[in-house]
């Protein structure tokens, strides 16, 4: 299962989900979908730019948890 932290990641830069869905040049609704784990794939240029922005490592947004049932 993969966990996305980017609320995180976006509290402990201070900015807003408008900010950085205009930052990113992605809906606030897509970004709404990627915060909460909904979305089934994300964009390499998508995270990327999250990347970039919130100057980070994508391993410090996406997280991989085994199942319970493995």
């Amino acid at each position: 299962m993969i966990i996305v932290n980017l609320d995180v990641m976006m509290a402990k830069r201070k900015i807003s989900s408008n900010e950085l869905s205009e930052l990113i040049d992605i809906t606030p609704a897509n970004l709404s979908i990627l915060k909460t784990g909904k979305a089934k794939a994300v964009r390499f240029s998508t995270l990327d730019k999250i990347c970039s922005v919130l100057k980070c490592q994508p391993g410090d947004i996406l997280e991989y948890r085994p199942d319970e049932e493995e």
